[in-house]
């Protein structure tokens, strides 16, 4: 009984700190951009929220000529499910779902600028996906989702210029 409240306690203090807002700087490769290329107005970077959703800013880019440009947002979230056969027998099992990727679609620039808006990762996937996503090892067990045990695993942002073949902005986390 005495381990179980130190799960309990752990657990909590783990909730604690994930519910505290974190920032993800980004990195640039201007190898990847039109030549001149520089942040205008805003701020690069994203933020995930105590309810796990990832925000990226907008911002605004200039020098980048005519390129277009391409944002996109990816999001991967996890969580634990339980599986419960029909005698009380519980074992957890591990289930991802990935959230659709979000894209700015395709960016055009005026007069040299290139404004990118915020993106961000949408709803947290549901009990039933995770649990649609979970195989427990035997199909007549009764699936659960457990408690607080869904997390954001990773995020990457990405900025990228048509006729580049990677990105300019590579924002990862959490």
């Amino acid at each position: 009984m005495r381990l179980k409240k130190r799960y309990v306690v752990l657990a909590a203090l783990v909730g604690a700190v994930a519910a505290i807002s974190t920032v993800a700087l980004a990195t640039t490769n201007p190898a990847n951009a039109p030549t001149g290329t520089h942040l205008q107005s805003g701020t690069i970077g994203c933020s995930v929220n105590s309810s796990s959703l990832v925000t990226c800013n907008t911002f605004e880019l200039a020098g980048v000529g005519n390129s277009n440009a391409t944002g996109s947002l990816v999001a991967t979230y996890s969580a634990t499910v339980d599986c419960t056969n029909n005698g009380g027998k519980l074992v957890p099992v591990k289930s991802t779902a990935q959230t659709a990727p979000t894209t700015t679609g395709s960016l055009s620039p005026k007069n040299g600028k290139l404004i990118v808006p915020s993106l961000n990762s949408g709803p947290v996937p549901t009990d039933a996906q995770f649990e649609a996503a979970a195989t427990c090892p035997n199909g007549n067990w009764t699936k659960s989702l457990a408690g607080g045990s869904v997390t954001l695993s990773s995020f990457t942002y990405t900025l990228t210029f048509a006729g580049f073949s990677a990105p300019y902005i590579t924002i990862t986390g959490p």
